[in-house]
C-alpha cells in the first residue's frame, strides 16, 4: 500500500473521493469555511496527495480537476486494517466491545454489521479463511 494518510490528508481525501472530479477552489472554499484552512494549505495536502499516488488530476477548461486513483472504501479499509495491526495487536476484540458497549450505531449500521457477521460465519463454514 501507499504512505498512510494523516490528519488533513484523509480529511481532504475524503471530500475529493465523494465529490470528484473537483477543483482546488472548491475544497479550499470547504476547508477555509469547516476548518478555516487557507488555499495554498489545501493546495500543498492535494499536490502531497498526488504525489503519494491518492489522487490524479486532469485539466477541464483551463483548470485542474482531481479525483482518487484509489476507491474511498480501499483507503479506508487499508487505515483499519494498519491501526488493527499496530494499536490492536490484530486482534478485533477491543473494537468489537467498542460497538457493543460505547458505539452509538444507527439501526441501519446494526443491521450493516449483522450481515458482515453472516458474511463472516458463511465464510468459515465453508472453510474459505
Amino acid at each position: 500500500m501507499k504512505q498512510p494518510l494523516r490528519g488533513q490528508e484523509l480529511s481532504v481525501f475524503r471530500y475529493v473521493a465523494d465529490r470528484a472530479p473537483v477543483s482546488v477552489r472548491e475544497v479550499a472554499e470547504e476547508f477555509a469555511e469547516r476548518a478555516g484552512l487557507a488555499r495554498t494549505t489545501i493546495l500543498t495536502v492535494i499536490e502531497r496527495l498526488r504525489r503519494k499516488g491518492y489522487l490524479k488530476r486532469r485539466k477541464i477548461g483551463g483548470v485542474y480537476h482531481y479525483s482518487p486513483t484509489i476507491p474511498k472504501e480501499d483507503v479506508l479499509r487499508s487505515l483499519v486494517r494498519d491501526f488493527a495491526e499496530r494499536v490492536l495487536g490484530g486482534s478485533p476484540q477491543p473494537f468489537v466491545a467498542y460497538l457493543a458497549e460505547d458505539a452509538e450505531l444507527s439501526d441501519a449500521e446494526v443491521e450493516q454489521l449483522g450481515a458482515l457477521l453472516r458474511t463472516l460465519e458463511q465464510r468459515r463454514k465453508g472453510g474459505k479463511r
